[in-house]
């Protein structure tokens, strides 16, 4: 990754950073999921460098298999979702939180608009 590129995301991250939005630190997190007993440092340190999915979806449809096999390339597939609207952020197929494209040196990025709390993830999980 070329130096220019690397200035460009710090950017991004620096304006991100400075938005209205606060960064959650470890301490809140095990504060928010104090209920569920789930997060203390110990437990916590074991799983930090396990690797995660993350994916953004932009929308879904179903369409019979009939007209699967129809697409050829320029064919268009509708969405359920409206232009604008924003994207589901997901980890391992479960919504954590919704956010808005993004591009930063011709590269894509997203940047979170609504993140849901650490209590209602743990829920989802369960």
């Amino acid at each position: 990754m070329s130096d220019e590129n690397t200035d460009d995301w710090e950017s991004a991250m620096n304006e991100q950073a400075e938005s209205e939005a606060s960064t959650a630190t470890m301490e809140k997190l095990k504060e928010d999921a104090g209920d569920s007993k789930l997060m203390n440092n110990e437990k916590l340190d074991v799983i930090l460098d396990i690797p995660v999915s993350l994916s953004m979806e932009i929308g879904r449809t179903q369409i019979p298999i009939r007209n699967l096999l129809q697409l050829t390339q320029g064919s268009v597939v509708e969405l359920d979702r409206l232009a604008g609207e924003p994207l589901d952020v997901m980890v391992n197929g479960t919504m954590i939180a919704h956010g808005e494209v993004v591009v930063v040196n011709e590269k894509y990025g997203i940047r979170l608009t609504d993140v849901m709390s650490p209590a209602e993830r743990i829920k989802k999980l369960k």
